[in-house]
């Protein structure tokens, strides 16, 4: 049995149904009851506080904004239970010569060290941007061709959250992953701008990407998100102008098939941006 913490987010969804595709026991954790019904009919659905939620398993994949406050505890009961291996949901901004006072790179890093300390066997994945990041302009393109936005020349190597559940998939079922650290990434550099222009492409329409000041994105487009954390966002986003994104190979080198392009992500979402 293989417990996905985050199981109706977009990669822990993604990692279920190729789980349940390739024949695997799966108990699927989500404290979202709407959506539960979309996730694949042979996954077993349980709450983050249902009893005996590790009993048979022996596989953790860990997303830690799922768990949140409760990671300890749940690493806890994983292990007493028989989990034997944790695969975590970790961040591409944890690497050498990062800002350590990061409100992101804190609550990974912090994770990341409950895990390594949990006795469990353990493997990190971090992923840079994910392409899904570019939903947030959702809204914009269905009602108008112009997208608002801070940055328009930040610079990225998104990611196909798919393409990240491959690699859980495999680091999860192959042998070889305990103690590995996955950087991963899409295959090519793309702007804010970029990404919108070949999001048009896929629709038919000509959009463009207005860019605006700092101060009005962050009261617009982090209205939920504590100020800290939203301006330590935003910095990270204005050192991504002009510079060159990691790309790494790692998607092909674990998955055996080349990591998808930002196009072909939205290709996979016209229904979320078509009017």
């Amino acid at each position: 049995m293989i417990v996905v913490t985050g199981a109706t987010g977009n990669v822990g969804r993604s990692l279920v149904e190729r789980l349940v595709g390739g024949g695997q026991p799966v108990r699927a954790v989500s404290r979202r009851d709407a959506g539960r019904t979309a996730l694949p009919p042979g996954a077993e659905v349980a709450h983050p506080g249902s009893a005996g939620l590790f009993e048979g398993a022996v596989k953790l994949f860990l997303h830690v904004r799922a768990t949140g406050e409760r990671t300890g505890t749940v690493l806890d009961e994983a292990r007493a239970a028989g989990v034997r291996h944790v695969v975590m949901l970790s961040s591409g901004i944890i690497q050498e010569g990062a800002d350590e006072t990061h409100p992101i790179h804190r609550q990974h890093a912090r994770v990341e060290q409950l895990v390594r300390d949990s006795g469990l066997e353990w493997t990190f994945l971090r992923p840079n941007a994910f392409s899904a990041n570019a939903l947030q302009w959702a809204g914009q393109i269905r009602e108008g061709d112009t997208v608002r936005g801070p940055f328009a020349g930040a610079v990225t190597a998104p990611i196909h959250e798919d393409d990240i559940a491959a690699v859980a998939e495999r680091s999860l079922l192959d042998t070889g992953h305990d103690g590995a650290v996955h950087r991963l990434t899409g295959p090519g550099a793309v702007t804010n701008s970029g990404q919108v222009e070949a999001i048009g492409r896929v629709l038919g329409r000509d959009l463009t990407y207005r860019e605006i000041p700092v101060e009005e994105a962050e009261a617009d487009f982090f209205p939920d998100m504590p100020r800290q954390v939203a301006r330590a966002v935003l910095e990270s986003f204005a050192t991504m102008v002009g510079s060159p994104p990691e790309i790494t190979s790692t998607v092909e080198e674990i998955t055996g098939r080349p990591a998808r392009t930002f196009t072909e992500w939205v290709e996979d979402h016209e229904a979320d941006f078509a009017r």
